[in-house]
């Protein structure tokens, strides 16, 4: 029997993978913060997904050493939850942000709190409940060592969800982080009833945003084009299932920031990585009109007509 892994985070997303990786023939102890939320069988955000005798929900790690971690809590809770991880065993962070305090990314979180932890990061475009049905999926694994990230996803793919292998960590984060970002304001031009071609141009405006950003801080414009760029933008800004798309479409039919948040069935981290990337890009000289915009609105310094006409009315200028 191979070794088990360990998945961290009892949400929707942490319950999915850890059914991905029962499928791979692994153990899987799955770690959930409060024991009441552990019960038999199911698990409260999927509870039409039963959990497989291989997939052993608890409140305490066992023992023992796994092959892998998969942390899959929001990021910005990502450090409490490090001290868990066994040391020298690969931790795969399967969160998608930036920590608000400190701009730090997933890896960099890891890296500080956890140097003695190699880590790596699973970005993609996957909505829980389809990774949890088995539905055909894609993501990239990215790793700072070529060989790490190639392990990682030979061990954990399957026929139905492929992991390609990366070693740009930079522009796999920054583009699962910002994606979100440009997803709310996706959902805003639905809900206030802006029109597909509205949103379509934002989409593709916003890609350009991210992929400058990205290469600005060291990351490569083809991994923006990808799975973790392109392909995860896409499915947050259109699939109904994105928390940060309903998000957004709250917002857009008038709804306030605090009570759209308290409406989600779970965290939209396009809310708390909006300033975050503000501050990114401005330590970097790079533009960033439509997070610029969204940011503002969310914290309710422009209302969306001001924020519809600072867009629209940018000096016109050759497309890149």
């Amino acid at each position: 029997m191979s070794d088990p892994v360990f998945v961290l985070g009892g949400g929707a997303w942490g319950t999915a993978l850890a059914l991905h990786a029962a499928r791979t023939g692994a153990q899987v102890h799955l770690w959930a913060r409060n024991a009441q939320t552990l019960p038999n069988g199911a698990m409260p955000r999927l509870p039409d997904y039963p959990l497989p005798p291989t997939v052993h929900p608890c409140s305490t790690l066992p023992q023992v050493t796994p092959r892998c971690v998969m942390v899959a809590v929001p990021t910005q809770y990502l450090a409490s939850v490090l001290p868990l991880l066994p040391s020298g065993v690969a931790a795969i962070l399967c969160c998608k942000g930036i920590e608000r305090q400190t701009l730090a990314f997933p890896l960099d979180i890891l890296a500080r709190e956890r140097a003695d932890v190699p880590g790596a990061v699973l970005c993609g475009p996957n909505f829980a409940r389809e990774i949890a049905a088995g539905l055909p999926a894609a993501a990239v694994l990215a790793a700072p060592d070529a060989t790490r990230a190639q392990n990682l996803s030979t061990q954990l793919s399957t026929p139905l969800f492929r992991l390609y292998a990366s070693t740009d960590c930079v522009g796999v984060q920054l583009g699962a982080a910002a994606k979100n970002v440009i997803a709310v304001a996706s959902g805003v031009t639905i809900g206030a009833g802006l029109g597909e071609n509205a949103r379509a141009a934002l989409i593709t405006r916003g890609l350009a945003e991210i992929t400058r950003l990205a290469t600005a801080l060291g990351g490569q414009a083809a991994t923006l084009a990808g799975l973790a760029g392109l392909g995860d933008l896409l499915l947050t800004c259109t699939g109904a299932s994105s928390r940060n798309y309903q998000m957004g479409l709250a917002l857009g039919q008038g709804m306030s920031t605090q009570t759209a948040l308290n409406s989600l069935p779970g965290v939209a981290e396009g809310v708390t990585t909006a300033a975050a990337l503000q501050s990114l890009a401005r330590t970097h000289g790079v533009e960033t009109p439509i997070t610029d915009c969204i940011a503002a609105f969310m914290e309710g310094r422009i209302t969306l007509p001001q924020a519809t006409h600072s867009l629209l009315s940018r000096p016109l200028k050759s497309e890149a």
